[in-house]
């Protein structure tokens, strides 16, 4: 009997299992990624954020953040580094802004960063 009960629920684990990769669409799996590669933004794709700080040192800055769609992120407060130094000569902290980002090498990287409107 022993053998019976663990025989069910290890069918019904599998069975769940397999029944959660089917159901989910290609748009929904999770997003895999070698560190190494770069996942891009879509055109157009950009997030609405404040900026929280600059750090001109390290080349850095802190963004309050919506979702990040092509990173699959939910909203968050968070650093990132940046393709181009000279975003940072245009923003400060307070200012509203739109940017995209991508992941390189293992970091999360803003590419385009635009005052909001």
């Amino acid at each position: 009997m022993k053998n019976l009960k663990t025989l069910l629920i290890l069918a019904a684990i599998a069975t769940s299992a397999a029944h959660a990769q089917t159901a989910m669409k290609p748009a929904e799996a999770p997003m895999a990624m070698d560190s190494k590669k770069t996942a891009a933004a879509p055109a157009g794709d950009m997030t609405e954020a404040e900026v929280r700080k600059v750090d001109m040192d390290t080349k850095k800055i802190t963004l309050k953040h919506g979702d990040i769609k092509n990173l699959d992120m939910p909203g968050m407060t968070m650093v990132f580094q940046v393709k181009d130094p000279a975003m940072l000569d245009k923003v400060k902290a307070g200012d509203k802004v739109r940017f995209k980002a991508e992941k390189s090498n293992g970091a999360f990287v803003v590419t385009d960063l635009q005052p909001s409107k």
